[in-house]
C-alpha cells in the first residue's frame, strides 16, 4: 500500500458538486492498494499514519500524531498512487489491485482507522472526485507499507 499524506487545515471531497466527505484539520490520505497487498498491509499501513508524529506540541516542534491532536481524517482512494512512470510516457498500472480487492482492502484501512476513535470522511470508490484542501505547513509525507 502507498498513502500520501498531508497534514491539513481542512479539507473536503466533491462528487458533480455534491459534499461528500469533509474534515477541519487533521489529514488528508490518498490511498493505493497494490497487487501484493493484504490485511497485513492495511494494519502496519493503518498503524505507521495513526501514530506519525507531524503535529506541533507546545514548543512547536512535530511530536504529536494525529491521536494525540485529536484531528480527522479525510481517505481518498487513489489507484494513480500505483502508476509506474520509469518507462515511457504513459504510465503503466500493472501493479494496482483489481478493484474488488482494492475496495475491500480500502474500507478495512478506514475501518481500522475508525475503530481508534478518530473522525474519518471518505470519498467515494472509483468515482471521479475533486478534492480541496489547504495544506498545513505544507507538510506531506509519502507512506509506503513496503
Amino acid at each position: 500500500m502507498r498513502a500520501v499524506v498531508q497534514r491539513v487545515k481542512e479539507s473536503s471531497v466533491t462528487i458533480e458538486g455534491d459534499t461528500i466527505g469533509k474534515i477541519g484539520a487533521g489529514l488528508l490520505v490518498f490511498l493505493g492498494v497494490s497487487k501484493k497487498d493484504s490485511i497485513d498491509d492495511v494494519n502496519f499501513l493503518a498503524d505507521k499514519i495513526l501514530n506519525l508524529r507531524i503535529f506541533e506540541d507546545e514548543q512547536g516542534k512535530m511530536n504529536r500524531s494525529i491521536l494525540e491532536s485529536q484531528g480527522d481524517i479525510l481517505v481518498v482512494s487513489q489507484f494513480t498512487l500505483l502508476g509506474d512512470c520509469s518507462k515511457g510516457r504513459r504510465p503503466s498500472f500493472m501493479d494496482a489491485a483489481e478493484p474488488d480487492k482494492a475496495n475491500e482492502l480500502y474500507e478495512q484501512f478506514v475501518e481500522k482507522v475508525s475503530n481508534k476513535g478518530i473522525t474519518v470522511n471518505t470519498g467515494r470508490f472509483r468515482a471521479i472526485m475533486n478534492v480541496h484542501l489547504v495544506n498545513d505547513g505544507p507538510v506531506t509525507f509519502i507512506v509506503e507499507s513496503r
